[in-house]
C-alpha cells in the first residue's frame, strides 16, 4: 500500500477506451507514469505492466480470466504495482518493452505482461497468459508468485537479468557504411524478398497472413526496376486474394487486421485505421494499373465504411473497431444459412453461390462471408444485385449488439487516412472525399496542435496526450503534402514545412534517423528509435520520403541532402535486416528516382487534363509541383525558366537534374508516366 494514497484502481479519469475498460477491475491498476514508479520504489514491489488496446480479443479473454476475478487481483495487488498501458496511445513504452521481451526469446503479441523492477527495467516477460495452466503454458497465477519468489530470494538474479536487457536495450547498432546504397541494392533485396511470398494466396507463405503492408508498396516500386512485372503481380495477387477473402468485410466493409489461417478467410475480426489506410492506398494504384472493378469496389466500400462508422463528430477518424461483442470474438460479423434465406428469400441462392454460404458452415459452424471460390465473371447486373442483397443483410446486422469503437484519435494514423484519402479523391474523382480529409486534417491541426509547431499523440474528449511521436508529425506532413499536391501548395505546404522543422528541433537522432520520443518527453529506461517496420511503415521512412517532397516543392535542396545523409547512416540496419527495413528500402527508392512533373498553368487556363494524367499515374515516385510560372524557381531547378508552350498548360517531366521536352496533350503525358522513360 502507498505510504500517502490508499490503494485503489487509478483508471477512472483516464481518456483511452482500452484503460477505461479496465477502471472497474478488482486491481489495482496505476496508468503509466512516474507516480507509479515511485509507488514500487516506497513499497519495494517489482512492477507488473500489462499492454494491449481496446480491439485486442486475447487482451479480452485475459482480462474477464484473470483481472476480473477477485482472486487473482488478490495476489497482483499484494505482490506486485500493478499499470496498464494503451499501446495505441503510448506506443514509446510498447516499443521499448516488445523490444525487451523479444531478448527473453519470447515471440511477441498483446496482451504483453512484463515484469520490472521499480526504475522501470524488465526482468522477465511474455503475453497472454491464462488462468489455469493449459496449452503447455503455466498458470498466471503461478507465474505471479514465482515471479515475486525471484524477486524477494534472489534479488541478485533480479538485478542481472535487468541490468542484461537494459543494455541490449540501450545499444545502438554501429554505423559503418556513410553512404546510401543504390538501385542494385533495391534489385537484389526484391529478388531475396520475393522468395517469402506465396505465390498461390499472395502475401508472405504459412499462416498467419497480415497483409504487410510496407513490403507491399516496396514490391510496387521495385516492378519500376529489374524484378519488374513479377513483383508489381505479388501486389496485385495479394490485394486480390484480401479483397475475395473472409479478411474483408464483405457487408458492411473495412479490412480486419490480419487473417489467422493461410488463406485470408478467417480473420482476427478487429479492423484497424491504420491497415485500411495503407490498402486503400495500394488499392488506388491497383485499381487505375489494371482497371480491375475489384479493386474500385473497395475502394469505394472502404471509403463508405470510413464514413459510416470511422468518422467522429469534427471530421477525424476513430482508431479501432473491436473483434468481440458479446464477449465472443466475431459474433457480430458471422452468419447462419438459415438467417441469410431469412433476411433475402428468393436472391438467397444466387448470394449464396457468389458468398460460399452453406448449411454446415466454413468456420465452427458458421459462415465468414468470402468470394474466394467464386469463378463467376465479375457482370454488372450481377454485382448489383448482390449488392442489393448485401445492403438488406446490412440492415439486419444493424439488430446486432455492436463491437466497441476506440473512438480515441491518434494523429499519426489520422495521417496515414488522410493522405490515402486523399490520393484516393484524386484517382477516382471524388472532391467529397478530399473535403472529408480536408475536414479530418483541420481537426487534427487545430484540436491536437499546440505551440505552434507541435502535435499531440491522442485526443479524446477534449484531452490531449503530448508531447507527440515522430509519428504523428511525419504522418501529418505527409497528409499536408498530398493536399498541397492537390489543392494547391498553400497553407498545407507550409505546415508540412513547419512539422518537419519540429521534427528536426525535437525528435533528431545524431546516429541517423528521428527518436521515436521528443526532447522534453518524459524519460524512460531508452530513447525508442527504431528503424524497423511494424504493421506499419516506420516513422523514418515516412520523415524520409517528406524530406525529397519538400525538397522538390520548396525548392529547398537542404531537405534532399539531409534525406541522403540518414540514408548513409542507416545503410548498415538495412543491409542486415532486409525484410523489416522493406520502408527504408521505399524511401531509398524515391531518394534515386523522384520523378518532378513541374504543370505550368498560365492564368485563365485549365490545366485539369494534364493534372488528371498525374493523378492518375501508378508511379508513387512522382511528385506534382504546379505553377503559374518557373520564374521563381531557383537556379538549381531543372524546370528554372521553363515556358509554357503557346500559353497552355504546359507540363515539364524532369529527372536527375534534367527535363524532357514539353507536354502540353494529356496522352503523351500519359504514355510517357506509364512507360517510365523519363530522361
Amino acid at each position: 500500500m502507498s505510504v500517502t494514497e490508499p490503494a485503489r484502481n487509478r483508471l477512472a479519469e483516464a481518456t483511452s477506451p482500452y484503460l477505461l475498460q479496465h477502471a472497474d477491475n478488482p486491481v489495482h491498476w496505476w496508468p503509466w507514469g512516474p507516480e507509479a514508479l515511485a509507488e514500487a520504489e516506497a513499497t519495494g514491489k517489482p512492477i507488473l505492466l500489462s499492454v494491449g488496446y481496446a480491439a485486442c480479443h486475447w487482451c479480452h479473454v485475459m482480462a474477464h480470466e484473470s483481472f476480473e476475478d477477485d482472486e487473482v487481483a488478490e495476489v497482483m495487488n499484494r505482490l506486485f504495482v500493478n499499470i496498464k498501458v494503451d499501446r495505441e496511445e503510448r506506443p514509446d513504452i510498447d516499443q521499448i518493452y516488445m523490444s525487451a521481451l523479444h531478448t527473453f526469446n519470447e515471440r511477441g503479441g498483446w496482451p504483453m505482461t512484463m515484469f520490472l523492477d521499480p526504475r522501470g527495467r524488465p526482468f522477465w516477460g511474455g503475453t497472454y497468459f491464462p488462468k489455469e495452466a493449459k496449452w503447455g503454458r503455466p498458470g498466471f497465477v503461478q507465474i505471479l508468485e514465482e515471479m515475486a519468489r525471484l524477486w524477494r530470494e534472489e534479488p541478485d538474479k533480479i538485478a542481472k537479468n535487468a541490468d542484461v536487457v537494459h543494455r541490449r536495450l540501450a545499444a545502438r547498432a554501429a554505423t559503418t557504411t556513410r553512404s546510401p546504397l543504390g538501385p542494385d541494392y533495391l534489385d537484389a533485396v526484391a529478388e531475396r524478398l520475393l522468395g517469402v511470398m506465396d505465390p498461390v494466396e499472395g502475401g508472405t507463405r504459412g499462416a498467419p497472413k497480415f497483409p504487410q503492408t510496407p513490403l507491399l508498396e516496396f514490391f510496387w516500386r521495385a516492378a519500376r526496376h529489374r524484378a519488374g512485372r513479377p513483383a508489381a503481380d505479388v501486389v496485385l495477387l495479394t490485394l486480390s486474394r484480401m479483397s475475395r477473402g473472409g479478411i474483408w468485410d464483405h457487408v458492411g466493409g473495412g479490412f480486419a487486421r490480419y487473417a489467422v489461417d493461410d488463406h485470408w478467410l478467417v480473420p482476427h475480426f478487429e479492423k484497424m485505421l491504420y491497415d485500411n489506410a495503407q490498402l486503400l492506398d495500394l488499392l488506388g494504384r491497383a485499381w487505375s494499373d489494371t482497371g480491375d472493378p475489384l479493386f474500385r469496389a473497395r475502394i469505394e466500400e472502404t471509403v463508405a465504411w470510413l464514413a459510416r462508422e470511422m468518422t467522429l463528430p469534427g471530421g477525424a477518424f476513430a482508431a479501432s473497431i473491436d473483434a468481440d461483442s458479446e464477449h465472443e470474438e466475431g459474433r457480430f460479423y458471422v452468419w447462419s444459412e438459415a438467417e441469410i434465406r431469412d433476411v433475402l428469400g428468393s436472391d438467397a441462392d444466387e448470394f449464396a453461390a457468389a458468398y460460399d454460404v452453406t448449411r454446415d458452415g466454413n468456420w465452427e459452424g458458421k459462415i465468414i462471408l468470402n468470394r474466394s471460390s467464386d469463378r463467376t465473371r465479375w457482370g454488372r447486373d450481377r454485382e448489383a444485385r448482390l449488392a442489393h442483397s448485401r445492403a438488406r443483410l446490412l440492415e439486419r446486422r444493424a439488430e446486432r449488439v455492436r463491437p466497441a469503437t476506440d473512438d480515441k484519435i491518434l494523429a499519426d494514423w489520422n495521417g496515414a487516412m488522410i493522405h490515402a484519402l486523399v490520393l484516393a479523391g484524386r484517382r477516382l474523382d471524388r472532391p467529397d472525399w478530399i473535403e472529408r480529409a480536408v475536414a479530418a486534417y483541420r481537426f487534427v491541426a487545430t484540436e491536437m496542435g499546440y505551440d505552434g509547431d507541435r502535435l499531440g499523440h491522442a485526443w479524446r474528449d477534449g484531452r490531449s496526450v503530448k508531447p507527440g511521436l515522430s509519428s504523428d508529425l511525419v504522418h501529418m506532413a505527409r497528409a499536408a503534402l498530398a493536399l498541397a499536391e492537390t489543392l494547391g501548395r498553400n497553407p498545407w505546404l507550409d505546415d508540412a514545412r513547419r512539422w518537419m522543422t519540429a521534427l528536426e528541433t525535437h525528435h533528431a537522432d545524431p546516429a541517423g534517423g528521428w527518436f521515436l520520443t521528443a526532447d522534453d518527453a518524459e524519460a524512460l529506461i531508452v530513447r525508442p528509435a527504431s528503424t524497423s517496420d511494424d504493421a506499419v511503415p516506420n516513422p523514418i521512412a515516412i520523415g524520409l520520403d517528406n524530406c525529397i517532397r519538400l525538397a522538390v516543392l520548396t525548392g529547398d535542396d537542404q531537405w534532399r541532402a539531409r534525406a541522403e545523409e540518414i540514408l548513409g547512416r542507416l545503410s548498415s540496419a538495412m543491409l542486415a535486416d532486409i525484410f523489416s527495413t522493406a520502408s527504408l528500402s521505399t524511401a531509398l527508392d524515391l531518394a534515386i528516382g523522384a520523378v518532378e512533373v513541374v504543370l505550368i498553368v498560365p492564368p485563365d487556363t485549365d490545366g485539369t487534363p494534364l493534372r488528371r494524367v498525374v493523378f492518375e499515374s501508378t508511379d508513387p515516385r512522382i511528385i506534382l509541383f504546379e505553377t503559374e510560372s518557373t520564374a521563381a524557381l531557383p537556379e538549381t531547378h531543372p524546370a528554372a525558366h521553363k515556358p509554357a508552350v503557346d500559353g497552355l498548360p504546359t507540363a515539364w517531366v524532369c529527372r536527375e537534374g534534367s527535363c524532357g521536352l514539353p507536354l502540353t496533350e494529356p496522352g503523351p503525358l500519359r504514355t510517357l508516366l506509364e512507360t517510365g522513360r523519363y530522361v
